[in-house]
């Protein structure tokens, strides 16, 4: 238990540091009381997350992230693939044109998707905004 792994599919992420992002994701858990379990993240371009994305989940549209929970218990498992592409373009239209702090929003919004948190509504997308930014704070 507690495996990381991070792939990069068609992607590069310069200066990515795993034992950042582990050490980081497990904080946010155990604030959760849960643990961690297997975890892959799988990083590709806009062209393979939408194809995932209609593959997986019959959705015809571009995503940040698709989060596969794998979930039993207080253990944590899942797979998330995350579009790099849309960190860049998002961290440009949405944020401070910072890509590191959109790529750690899109990778806790996934964690917090395992946890039980859900984005359909919108009330339930503010609850989401507001974890993401308390976890943002752990960094």
């Amino acid at each position: 238990m507690n495996n990381y792994s991070f792939e990069f599919i068609d992607v590069k992420i310069p200066d990515f540091n795993s034992e950042f992002f582990v050490l980081w994701l497990n904080e946010v858990l155990s604030r959760y009381g849960k643990e961690p379990g297997d975890i892959a993240y799988y990083f590709c371009s806009d062209e393979k997350l939408l194809s995932l994305n209609n593959e997986i989940l019959n959705h015809d549209f571009y995503t940040d992230i698709i989060t596969l929970d794998f979930v039993v218990g207080d253990i944590v498992s899942g797979e998330l693939y995350i579009s790099y592409d849309r960190i860049i373009d998002n961290a440009k239209e949405f944020g401070n044109g910072y890509v590191f702090d959109e790529l750690c929003r899109v990778m806790v919004h996934g964690v917090l998707h395992l946890v039980g948190f859900n984005d359909k509504s919108e009330e339930d997308q503010k609850l989401m905004r507001e974890e993401e930014t308390k976890n943002l704070i752990l960094r």
